[in-house]
């Protein structure tokens, strides 16, 4: 693969080299050659592992795993950045350095659980390279924010005896310290580590593989088809584009990359300034992480730490997350109406139904993947199950191209179906045939040569993807570590609990400004793991169902990423839509600003996340309260994007929009009369709307193509 970087991007750093400093293709170099087929190899050990085609021990699966986190960070970055011999050396070095950990927990497996507490000199030396390489990957990966956070977490285990009462402990031992962080599965090597060395993985090479199979396409030309045409279609087809993206792919920054290209250009070209544009994309991006089946990896961690399947955190994420993208839909028809901006012309719009009918095919591994999910498989098989169509789908289609005629292709197809569904009764191995048999014949056929080099690249691709989650969820892992070591928890949790007792809304408001705050320096990941340790347990002492508090953690840690004044996924928009990451963070803050309300109003009533209990569900039964809480937050969304965006069929004066705000705000607290405060609120608005008419000489002008061209 060629270096697309070297001629799209000026010399230094960009905002994309901020967020991600692999972003870059690998180069075509020896080096680049070689870093490319590692992380090939890295793939195909996570497919073997998670298939059980090779069999190991779970602590070695998730040591190799960090091994080659660590084996392909290092030289990876070095390279991505031009470094000079001397930092390219040093990046080897702490790559080989990082890899001989893993070797020797695979050496030393046996012994090392014989002698657990009682670590010897040369266990302590490995011990101390884990923590120093993971803390260096994460640095060069993510910045200074996670390696600073986690090593205060860390000190607080060597020196935490010295503080005042209630944050002091009894103190420990160094070795006791490494023992309990680079060994067994409390430290690196805890929950967030196993979940990224199966699922999270899986899933984002099944993300991967899709993508290049032409799942964007499909997803940006159904999109088109359905609301170009519609009033602001431009940027109505940017959240449902990237709604759809997020049920194959949960990385935020990943989506405004891909689908980004081409809905930011097509925003501006129709007349959205450039910084609404870019918050768009990045709002409806990142809640691809809250979009089934495929959500973000937060999800597959919070299912494995609170012990449930998976599809009942698919279920508690469906209405919170069409509620998310129907918010953002209803701010960018509201920010047209505003300007006058219409849609595309029909004759440049494709047929959603001819999309389907050429591209139906690729549905297939994801409907099987959701149907899979919801039946109470794992995972872990599901993932494997979904990877695996893909893979045969995407090998399958030149080699049945390369047939004579059409009989013969049908019959191939359906032969290749019935070898598929044998898996479910004699197991992996009949696809790890029928993928040998079409690789093989891939050599051979018009194209296959061509296929071959996708599934490489998908291979690879999906590596350098995970580099960012797999590190962040081993450094994580030694707050998590310090926690169960010391108990840290406990005393920002009594503080929320203390603070509760007064009032719940209060505790909430904590809760979401430490997930702000973390947020701001930290990616989704480590920013749920460490709130929701401590403020967890501290809701569900107040009430509050564990899952509920959970994913109101996981929901404004996502919407972190688009709060200034790091907002990292406006900072990666900011190069597309060519405006500075921090006007992009703005615009994304108000469109995101209704979906600011939807887990205030799940904490107060559960049925919105399809939750039993609340006092709503006790008096009107539980079908009734999802009804009426999916209504009430509906209307809810409906004032406050109005009153953000200042229009409603017109543009509304300041006494409207506050009428419009604090009905909104009333909705929201499930108090005995704010229900009907509320809705009282909200009838005089929309009569004020509907019945009074300011006199306009002439409302904001809508942009001419031109103008929007900046």
């Amino acid at each position: 693969m060629t270096s697309r970087a070297a001629s799209a991007e000026p010399a230094g750093k960009t905002a994309a080299d901020l967020q991600d400093p692999t972003h870059r293709d690998f180069q075509p170099t020896f080096e680049g050659r070689l870093l490319m087929w590692i992380a090939v190899v890295f793939s195909l050990y996570q497919i073997v592992t998670a298939a059980h085609l090779v069999t190991l021990p779970s602590q070695v699966v998730r040591a190799f795993h960090v091994g080659f986190l660590m084996l392909l960070v290092f030289p990876l970055v070095a390279s991505s950045q031009g470094a000079g011999r001397a930092v390219k050396v040093l990046a080897w070095g702490l790559a080989l350095a990082g890899l001989s950990v893993a070797v020797y927990q695979y050496v030393e497996y046996e012994p090392l659980i014989l002698r657990a507490g009682m670590p010897l000199t040369r266990d302590l030396v490995f011990g101390v390279i884990a923590l120093f390489t993971v803390f260096a990957a994460a640095y060069v990966l993510m910045g200074p924010a996670l390696p600073i956070i986690s090593g205060i977490f860390l000190a607080y285990c060597f020196l935490g005896q010295y503080l005042p009462a209630p944050l002091n402990h009894r103190g420990y031992d160094v070795s006791q310290v490494i023992d309990h962080m680079a060994y067994g599965t409390e430290g690196i090597y805890g929950i967030p580590t196993y979940v990224s060395a199966t699922y999270i993985f899986l899933f984002i090479l099944f993300g991967s593989f899709l993508e290049r199979a032409g799942m964007i396409k499909l997803f940006t030309d159904v999109s088109l088809g359905m609301v170009g045409h519609a009033r602001g279609g431009a940027a109505k087809v940017s959240v449902i584009s990237s709604g759809l993206m997020g049920t194959i792919s949960g990385s935020g920054v990943a989506n405004v990359v891909t689908t980004g290209q081409f809905t930011i250009p097509l925003m501006k070209r129709f007349g959205y300034r450039a910084a609404f544009a870019g918050g768009v994309e990045s709002t409806s991006s990142m809640g691809g992480q809250l979009m089934p089946p495929v959500m973000g990896a937060v999800a597959f961690i919070m299912a494995e730490t609170l012990g449930i399947e998976y599809y009942e955190v698919v279920q508690a994420a469906i209405i919170p997350a069409l509620l998310y993208f129907g918010s953002a839909f209803w701010m960018v028809h509201l920010e047209a109406g505003k300007y006058g901006l219409h849609g595309l012309p029909n004759d440049e719009l494709p047929s959603p139904v001819r999309a389907l009918r050429e591209r139906w095919y690729l549905l297939l591994p994801l409907a099987v993947l959701v149907y899979l999910l919801f039946t109470g498989y794992t995972p872990l098989f599901a993932g494997t199950i979904g990877l695996s169509l893909t893979v045969l789908l995407i090998l399958g289609g030149s080699v049945a191209l390369g047939l004579p005629n059409q009989v013969l292709r049908i019959i191939f197809w359906v032969g290749l179906g019935l070898v598929a569904a044998s898996f479910f009764r004699y197991g992996i191995n009949a696809i790890v045939i029928a993928a040998l048999v079409l690789i093989i014949a891939n050599i051979f056929v018009d194209g296959g040569r061509k296929t071959l080099d996708v599934c490489r690249a998908s291979l690879a691709e999906g590596a350098k993807t995970a580099l960012p989650v797999g590190v962040a969820c081993a450094i994580v892992g030694i707050i998590i570590g310090t926690m169960t070591l010391t108990g840290a928890a406990n005393t920002f949790g009594q503080f929320i609990v203390s603070v509760g007792e007064t009032s719940l809304f209060l505790s909430l408001v904590l809760t979401m400004i430490t997930c702000i705050i973390l947020g701001m320096g930290i990616p989704t990941i480590p920013n749920y793991i460490i709130t929701s340790s401590i403020a967890g347990p501290a809701l569900l002492a107040l009430g509050v169902p564990l899952l509920i508090s959970h994913m109101f953690v996981f929901y404004f840690g996502i919407l972190a990423d688009l709060t200034p004044p790091v907002a990292l996924a406006c900072f990666a928009a900011g190069p597309i839509a060519r405006e500075s990451g921090l006007k992009i963070s703005m615009e994304a803050i108000k469109i995101a600003a209704a979906g600011f309300i939807i887990p205030f109003m799940a904490v107060y009533t559960p049925a919105l996340m399809l939750q039993d209990g609340g006092p709503l569900a006790e008096t009107i039964g539980y079908v009734p309260a999802v009804a009426y809480i999916v209504f009430k937050t509906s209307l809810a969304i409906a004032l406050w994007g109005a009153a953000v965006i200042g229009y409603l069929r017109r543009p509304l004066a300041v006494w409207e929009r506050c009428l419009g705000t604090a009905a909104a705000f009333t909705l929201i607290v499930a108090l005995p009369i704010t229900d009907e405060i509320g809705f009282g609120l909200a009838a005089l608005f929309f009569a004020a709307n509907f019945f009074f008419k300011r006199a306009v000489a002439a409302g904001p002008p809508g942009r001419s193509t031109g103008d929007a061209a900046e």
